[in-house]
């Protein structure tokens, strides 16, 4: 039957990885567990946050990172070089995590993404030309920091410098591990055995493993290859190659041209494992766990003591997936914990999600052998059902779904809840149609699908599922939003997703900058941050962005009193970032006074109080 909307028994499983992950401390029960006021939808090119609550610019793009020796100031007309860019914050932050220092909530490293770039703010001439220089500076602007911070009386503040500051990017060497490595479809030109690759780009959401390391998701890695002409195969169609580059490398740069390298975009679309507390640690591509549009990695433990890992495919008609690792998980979080569980996602099974009508859900697996995945239907090995996790997961029949982005687990009852963002198309004719999961033909607004693993155990085969909010404005005609709670505030485009220690559930939204404040959008505001109980269905809006913005990215400090969000693409008007920008955030006041900058907030109750209460 559906997930019944009642407290679920407590998942000691997943606790025990929210410990390790370090958020820890109980909210205060009650009926209303959301102390806060609402802040109203605005369009206010500002970040708004609550009365009593204040909001704080940590780390914008271009600040040093904290490696000594190498910390460039940011340079207001876009004149830092392409090595300055290698040691200094990436644009467009998305996902990250605090994790505690000597088990302090006042000191920590904070790890983050960088998910692409916007090449008419990145260099003082714009896009075009591009040039081998500007492609340089653009692959370093991708990819991960890890920076130190410390809170101080004045607020939170970087530590300059660090021992454990660092920059990977798309140019950081990076090893292949587990079954696809060394596969003849890994291998290049520059890689003739398989086992090595140049960088790592297109970060969106992440994971955090119990041990300890940070996982990072390489998501839309396509959108930077291209070739004259270029005729794709079906193989590389399917995962989105062939349309028009957003940044052309291939032009400057030979390994982006998939004519002469038609195997180098194998080696991206996986989860990346990085040790953040080892500075000359070689970061590793995860194949086991499969490639695609790489969304969110989000880890618990199953009973028996294993890793699950929950993933989504965020693309049109794409899947959600599951890893569940073949050994069991060696406790700790420290050094020798992760030294111990080195190799721990380079063994296990992957499964892709099927969703039935009547409420229950299978997971199905992927392996070489089993389920019609074989030589005649064009799999010679697991390595291939793993580069080809798509179509894998298109022969076993798992329903497509509405864009899955991030994956969150309830630390209470152990449901684990999808953000679907959104699906124009669905429905749409020669498109696939609605089903019970995917309920709503052009599905503009999205929503958040929950589903509890049989038994508690997140090893189970199968589970129970239900709709836990059909987004949008319930006052525009044919919406078809549903919110759990009369009173909840109004959304659209569900993207981060964020369970605190309490069992309180963060959102993020990412409607489209060309969208927002428009049409059917008109009521909702920029994009946000609400808060929701998933005991009492009550949603409030906690943080609206500047213009043009996503928010995404939600950590919080161990005793719940900092809270780190990160602010996307200020001013962005237009996906591709062609239009002028609408937004001078954090430096400007008005548009065209100053380059707007992704940058990272803390958000914190001015006395000093538990965030959210």
């Amino acid at each position: 039957m559906p997930l019944a909307r009642r407290q679920f028994l407590r998942s000691a499983a997943t606790v025990a990885v929210v410990a390790l992950m370090g958020e820890t401390r109980a909210r205060p029960a009650g009926a209303d567990r959301l102390g806060f006021s609402a802040v109203p939808a605005t369009l206010r090119d500002a970040v708004t946050v609550p009365p009593g609550y204040e909001a704080q610019v940590l780390y914008p793009w271009g600040s040093p990172t904290g490696i000594a020796g190498a910390m460039p100031a940011f340079a207001p007309d876009a004149s830092n070089s392409a090595a300055d860019q290698a040691v200094q914050a990436g644009m467009h932050h998305d996902g990250m995590h605090f994790l505690p220092l000597d088990g302090s909530a006042d000191r920590g490293l904070l790890v983050m993404n960088h998910e692409y770039t916007d090449e008419q703010l990145l260099h003082p001439d714009g896009a075009r030309p591009m040039t081998a220089v500007k492609a340089q500076k653009s692959l370093h602007a991708m990819g991960v920091s890890v920076i130190e911070i410390a809170l101080t009386p004045a607020g939170w503040r970087q530590v300059l410098p660090s021992r454990f500051a660092r920059r990977i990017h798309g140019q950081t060497p990076i090893r292949i591990a587990g079954p696809a490595s060394g596969s003849p479809l890994m291998r290049t030109a520059g890689d003739p055995a398989g086992e090595r690759v140049a960088g790592t780009f297109a970060n969106c959401a992440m994971g955090v493993t119990p041990w300890g390391t940070y996982l990072t998701c390489e998501e839309n890695f396509h959108v930077y290859f291209g070739a004259p002409k270029m005729s794709p195969t079906p193989a590389q169609r399917r995962y989105g190659l062939g349309a028009d580059a957003w940044v052309d490398y291939w032009r400057v740069d030979e390994r982006f041209d998939i004519a002469k390298h038609p195997n180098e975009s194998n080696r991206f679309g996986w989860v990346v494992e990085i040790d953040p507390f080892d500075p000359a640690s070689m970061p590793v591509k995860r194949t086991a766990l499969g490639r695609k549009h790489q969304e969110s990695a989000t880890c618990t433990l199953t009973r028996d003591g294993r890793l699950a890992i929950y993933m989504g495919d965020d693309s049109n008609f794409e899947y959600v997936y599951k890893f569940v690792s073949r050994d069991k998980v060696r406790p700790g979080n420290d050094a020798a914990a992760r030294a111990a569980n080195r190799d721990l996602l380079d063994e296990g099974t992957l499964h892709v999600a099927r969703f039935d009508a009547d409420g229950r859900g299978q997971w199905l697996a992927l392996r070489h052998g089993h389920g019609g995945i074989d030589a005649a239907s064009g799999f010679a090995s697991q390595a291939e059902v793993l580069i080809h996790a798509r179509q894998a997961a298109d022969i076993v029949g798992a329903t497509r779904m509405d864009r899955p982005e991030w994956i969150a687990v309830d630390p209470a009852s152990g449901a684990v809840h999808v953000a679907l963002t959104h699906n124009s198309l669905r429905g749409q004719p020669g498109m696939p149609p609605v089903d019970a999961a995917n309920p709503r033909a052009g599905n503009i607004f999205g929503g958040i699908l929950r589903w509890r693993e049989d038994a508690g155990d997140a090893a189970s085969n199968g589970f129970a599922w239900d709709h836990f909010v059909l987004a949008g404005d319930p006052a525009v005609p044919g919406s078809g939003a549903r919110y759990p709670n009369a009173e909840a505030d109004a959304f659209g485009c569900p993207d981060g997703l964020h369970f605190d220690s309490a069992g309180l559930l963060w959102i993020q939204t990412d409607m489209s900058g060309s969208a927002i404040g428009k049409g059917p959008m008109a009521a909702l505001g920029n994009n946000q941050m609400l808060c929701a109980d998933p005991t009492s269905g009550r949603i409030k809006r906690f943080l609206v962005g500047p213009g043009g913005c996503e928010i995404t990215g939600c950590a919080l400090t161990p005793d719940c009193r900092s809270l780190f969000v990160n602010i996307q693409h200020p001013g962005e008007t237009r996906a591709d970032g062609s239009g002028s920008p609408n937004s001078a955030w954090p430096d400007g006041t008005l548009p065209g006074s100053a380059r707007p900058r992704s940058a990272t907030v803390v958000v914190r109750r001015r006395d000093g109080g538990i965030v959210g209460t």
